[in-house]
C-alpha cells in the first residue's frame, strides 16, 4: 500500500509542482516532459554562498536551524518549512512572503532560484498556477512542505512579468487602512492631565522717554510647548508613511542601513500607532497598507523590509503620489500624522536632466498642501552625496516639512531616530499665535516668523502667525517690530494670543498672554538691551545670512559666500566673548562648517548645498534636522532638539555597537570596506 501511495502523490506533486524533502526530492527535481532540464548554479553563485558564511559557521549544525529572515528556530515538526535548491532552509511563511515583496535569489547566498515558494489565494491564471496545500493535511514525516511555482524556460529576470500576483492591478482606492483601537480614543483623564502653552515677551528695552518715537522698537515672543507625558498610551498616536528610494543606487550597504534603520522606527512605535511603507525606483508600490504596530503588524512590517531590494530608476513623484494617496484615503485619522521620505538620488522621471529653474514643489500632490483637510507634513532625508538637495528641501518647505542630510550613510538611523522623538511626542496641534496692538498710535511693523505663515494686517493693528503643530517641549520665538509714537506714563504695546488643539485631549485650548507695556519717563533713558532679544536678533541674522551665502553659492561667487559667513561668525565670536550662551557657539561652530563646504564649487556641490539647506531648514521652522555631526550627542549644533528627541537619539547609539560586527561581517562580503567606515568621524568603534 505504501508504494502505491507514494507514487500517488509524486505524480500529484509533479502536476502541481509541490516540493518535497531531501529524501523524496529526486522524483521532483526530474525535468517536466516540455522542459530542459535545469542547468547546474553558475560559479558566481556557488562562490557568493560559499562566502556567505565563514567555513567554521558551515561546520555548526545551529546554522540549518535558524531562519535567515526572521532568525527563530527551525525545528521538525513545527512550522512549515521550504528548503531551496541551493540547500537553504526558511520558515515557509517568511519566505514566501520574501518573494511575494520581489526577491527571488536566495537571501543567504544570493543565488538566483528557478522554484519560488508562494503562500496565500492568488487569482485564477491558467498560465500561472499555483498549489494551496496545508502541511498538515500531508501524511508526512518530517513536518516539511514547500509551494513552489516554477518559472519558465523563457524566464527573462522580471518577476513581475512571470507571475500573476505582480501583475494584478494595485487597489484604486487605499481605505484599507486597519481599524484604529477604540480604546485609543479615549484618553484617561488622569494620565492625559497636561499643562498649558507657556507665552513669554521680552521687550528690547523697559523704557523709553516720553518724547522719543521709534520707528523700529522689537519685542520677543516667546512659546513653549508642556513637558511630555511619562506613559506612553497617552501620547497621541501616529499615523507614519515612510516612502522609501530602493532604486539601484542604494544597492549594498546603503540599502542594509536602511532596512537597519526603518528596524528601529518600527520598534519605536507602539500598538495605537499605524504604518505604512511606500518602496520606489523607476515606480513606486505600497508594500502594506495603514497597519497598527502590535507584535503581529511589527512581525509583518520587519518582514516587509526585510524584503526589499534595490534596481531600476528614482521616480519621487510617483513615490509622493503614492504615499498622499495612503494619507487621502484612509477610512480612520490618529491624531498625528507625517510622511517620511528618503532618497539617495534624482528624479529620473519627472524632469529633463540639466534643465533649469526647476519648480520642484510641484512633486509635493496637491491633496496634501497645507490649507487642505489632508494636510501632512513631509520630513526628507538626504542620504549620501549624489541625492537631489535642493528637490528634497522643496518638497520638505511645500509641505511645512524639515529636510535632514545624512552626509555619513552610517548615521540614517539617528537621523530617524531624531525624527520619531519629535512624532512621537506631539502636544500641540494647529496652533495659531495672534498679536493684538492696544494704544493709540501703536502699530505693527514685522513679524520675523522663518517659514512660518505669517500676515500682517492692513491697519497694522494686528497680525498672526500659522504655527501648526509642537512637540514636547518644544520652543518658539518669534521678533515682532512696532512704530512706538511718544506718550507719557506708560505705553501699552501688544497683547499676544494662541490658539491650538491639544494632541491628546483633543480639546480647543485658547491662552491669553499678558500686555506688553514700557516706562515713558520724561528724563533720558540709558537702558541695556533685554538678552532674550538681542539673542534672538543674532539668530534671525545669522539665518538670513547663511541664506545670503547660499545665493552666493548658487550663482557661482564662492568667495563671497564665504565672506558673507565669515562676517557673520565674527560678529558672534565678540558676542561670545563675554557670554557662554550655548546658542552663540553653537552658530559659531556651524556657520564655520559652512564656510569649509562653500569654499570651491566641488565642496559645495559634493556636500556643501545639502548641508546649508539643512541648517536653513533648522533655523527657519526652529525644529531639529539632522546634518554634519547634529545627531551627536556631544555636538554643538543641537539648538532645537528636544529630551524626546535625545532619549530617542540614546536609544539608538545605545543599540549600535550591538549591530556593527554583524554589519561589518555582511558587508566585507562585497566590499572591502568595514560598517564603521561608513558611520561620522566620532562613531567609529574599534
Amino acid at each position: 500500500m505504501a508504494p502505491a501511495w507514494d507514487r500517488a502523490k509524486h505524480a500529484l506533486a509533479t502536476r502541481l509542482c509541490i516540493r518535497f524533502p531531501a529524501r523524496q526530492r529526486a522524483v521532483e527535481d526530474a525535468p517536466a516532459e516540455d522542459e530542459a532540464p535545469p542547468p547546474p548554479p553558475p560559479p558566481a553563485a556557488a562562490a557568493a554562498a560559499a562566502r556567505a558564511v565563514p567555513e567554521e559557521k558551515l561546520k555548526s549544525p545551529s546554522v540549518s536551524k535558524v531562519c535567515a529572515i526572521c532568525l527563530g528556530g527551525i525545528r521538525t515538526g513545527g512550522q512549515a518549512l521550504f528548503t531551496a535548491e541551493c540547500s537553504h532552509e526558511f520558515h515557509f511563511h517568511c519566505i514566501s512572503s520574501n518573494v511575494n515583496h520581489g526577491n527571488y535569489v536566495c537571501p543567504v547566498c544570493r543565488a538566483e532560484w528557478k522554484e519560488l515558494p508562494f503562500q496565500g489565494t492568488q487569482p485564477a491564471d491558467t498560465a500561472y498556477g499555483r498549489a494551496r496545500v496545508s502541511p498538515v493535511n500531508w501524511p508526512q514525516d518530517e513536518g516539511q512542505m514547500s509551494v513552489v511555482r516554477r518559472l519558465s524556460r523563457g524566464y527573462s529576470g522580471n518577476l513581475q512579468q512571470q507571475l500573476a500576483v505582480f501583475r494584478t492591478p494595485e487597489a484604486s482606492i487605499f481605505n484599507d487602512d486597519e481599524n484604529i483601537d477604540p480604546q485609543s480614543e479615549t484618553v484617561d483623564d488622569h494620565n492625559a492631565v497636561t499643562n498649558s502653552v507657556e507665552i513669554k515677551t521680552y521687550s528690547e528695552f523697559p523704557a523709553i522717554q516720553k518724547s522719543e518715537r521709534r520707528k523700529v522698537f522689537a519685542i520677543l515672543i516667546h512659546l513653549k510647548a508642556p513637558k511630555s507625558l511619562d506613559s506612553v498610551s497617552s501620547r497621541a498616536p501616529l499615523d507614519l508613511v515612510t516612502v522609501l528610494d530602493v532604486s539601484g543606487s542604494m544597492s549594498g550597504i546603503k540599502l542594509s542601513l536602511l532596512k537597519r534603520a526603518m528596524s528601529f522606527v518600527i520598534q519605536t512605535l507602539g500598538p495605537n500607532d499605524r504604518l505604512s511603507v511606500v518602496a520606489f525606483s523607476s515606480t513606486a508600490q505600497r508594500l502594506f497598507p495603514l497597519r497598527r504596530m502590535t507584535l503581529t503588524g511589527r512581525q509583518q512590517a520587519l518582514q516587509a523590509i526585510s524584503s526589499l531590494v534595490a534596481s531600476g530608476g528614482t521616480n519621487i513623484a510617483d513615490a509622493l503620489k503614492k504615499g498622499a494617496k495612503v494619507v487621502k484615503d484612509r477610512r480612520r485619522k490618529n491624531p498625528v500624522s507625517s510622511i517620511i521620505l528618503l532618497s539617495d538620488g534624482q528624479d529620473t522621471h519627472s524632469f529633463l536632466s540639466g534643465e533649469a529653474d526647476i519648480n520642484y514643489s510641484i512633486l509635493v500632490p496637491p491633496s496634501i498642501l497645507p490649507g487642505t483637510s489632508h494636510h501632512v507634513q513631509i520630513h526628507t532625508f538626504g542620504f549620501g552625496t549624489d541625492h537631489d538637495s535642493a528637490a528634497m528641501h522643496a518638497i520638505a518647505e511645500t509641505s511645512n516639512g524639515t529636510f535632514s542630510f545624512i552626509d555619513a550613510e552610517g548615521s540614517i538611523q539617528d537621523a530617524f531616530a531624531q525624527c520619531m522623538g519629535g512624532l512621537l511626542s506631539v502636544v500641540v496641534k494647529d496652533m495659531r499665535l495672534c498679536i493684538e496692538c492696544i494704544d493709540e498710535g501703536v502699530s505693527l511693523t514685522s513679524i520675523k516668523s522663518g517659514s512660518y505663515a505669517s500676515q500682517v494686517a492692513g491697519n497694522e493693528r494686528s497680525g498672526l502667525v500659522d504655527i501648526g503643530d509642537l512637540y514636547a517641549d518644544e520652543e518658539r520665538g518669534f521678533l515682532v517690530t512696532l512704530h512706538v509714537p511718544a506718550a507719557h506714563g506708560q505705553t501699552v504695546l501688544i497683547k499676544p494670543k494662541c490658539t491650538y488643539l491639544d494632541a491628546i485631549t483633543m480639546e480647543n485650548i485658547q491662552l491669553d498672554g499678558e500686555e506688553v507695556i514700557i516706562q515713558r519717563p520724561a528724563y533720558c533713558v540709558d537702558c541695556t538691551m533685554s538678552p532674550e532679544v538681542e539673542r534672538e536678533w543674532h539668530r534671525v541674522q545669522a539665518t538670513e545670512d547663511m541664506s545670503a551665502a547660499r545665493s552666493a553659492a548658487e550663482d557661482g561667487s564662492f568667495s563671497q559666500a564665504v565672506s558673507i559667513l565669515e562676517s557673520r561668525r565674527r560678529i558672534l565670536e565678540l558676542h561670545a566673548a563675554h557670554s557662554s550662551d550655548s546658542q552663540f557657539l553653537a552658530l559659531i561652530k556651524e556657520l564655520r562648517e559652512m564656510q569649509d563646504r562653500v569654499e570651491s564649487r566641488q565642496r559645495y556641490e559634493e556636500s556643501g548645498r545639502a548641508y546649508m539647506l539643512s541648517g536653513l531648514s533648522s533655523h527657519s521652522w526652529q525644529r531639529a534636522t539632522a546634518r554634519g555631526d547634529s545627531t551627536e550627542l556631544t555636538t554643538l549644533i543641537n539648538t532645537y532638539q528636544t529630551p524626546s528627541m535625545v532619549d530617542m537619539l540614546q536609544r539608538s547609539q545605545t543599540i549600535l555597537p550591538s549591530v556593527v560586527e554583524m554589519l561589518n561581517r555582511s558587508s566585507t562580503v562585497a566590499t572591502s570596506k568595514s560598517f564603521s567606515s561608513y558611520l561620522p568621524t566620532s562613531r567609529h568603534i574599534a
